[in-house]
């Protein structure tokens, strides 16, 4: 049972690699999977993994080769921040200058700069996070934050609509990349746009994406 698994894992990946431009980069969405299929994809020389629990990613870290690059994706809790801040490579979801304050206090704690993404709602889902394109600009031109030494916002995280219409996604993921565009015209860090998932990667990366995240593809469906 476990070879199969295995060999699945090994073909995904090889399969979304040879399908995707050289130039987007993937996480393998690694939550609730256990240790030995996060192996199997790094024996096939992947290293980029997202989790959505910090106390399970921190477990993980611990217990996985120090090589791992690991990308907290999911909504960032302000009062765990300070779990992943020793080892963190990039957090996706960070949807508030509150959060951002607490990430580069955590920062300076661990003598290191933490890597952000801010969310930008795209979607008018009540379930999904993010900030108005205009709070995000807010955040990112005002002095308060380029005052701060110990984070740095490297892009933007969208996740569209949960919905089987391509226009509405679409639409959505070329609203994003609009935003991320007119911000990249000025801030020479701001190069990721990370979006697109496991239904609708190939349309992220036609609007402009250079990061996706994911999961099922990879590791098979999980068993919440």
């Amino acid at each position: 049972y476990f070879k199969k698994i295995f060999q699945m894992i090994d073909e995904n990946i090889n399969k979304i690699r040879s399908d995707i431009p050289d130039y987007v980069e993937l996480i393998a969405i690694s939550k609730t999977k256990p240790n030995e299929d996060i192996m199997k994809a790094y024996e096939n020389g992947h290293r980029s993994f997202g989790e959505n629990k910090i106390q399970e990613m921190s477990r993980k870290f611990e217990e996985l080769p120090k090589d791992i690059i690991w990308h907290m994706v999911g909504h960032v809790q302000s009062n765990k921040i300070k779990y992943m801040a020793p080892y963190v490579n990039l957090i996706h979801g960070v949807d508030s200058f509150k959060s951002i304050k607490i990430i580069n206090k955590e920062g300076q704690k661990n003598n290191r700069i933490l890597n952000c993404l801010l969310q930008l709602k795209v979607s008018k889902e009540e379930s999904k996070f993010g900030l108005e394109a205009d709070a995000l600009k807010k955040i990112i031109f005002s002095d308060e934050f380029r005052e701060m030494e110990n984070i740095k916002i490297s892009g933007i995280m969208a996740m569209a609509t949960n919905t089987t219409n391509k226009d509405i996604v679409r639409n959505e993921f070329i609203y994003a990349k609009n935003i991320f565009d007119e911000i990249s015209a000025t801030e020479n860090n701001f190069e990721i746009l990370s979006m697109g998932m496991s239904n609708d990667y190939h349309l992220a990366i036609e609007c402009g994406s250079n990061m996706i995240r994911i999961g099922s593809l990879i590791f098979g469906d999980r068993n919440y």
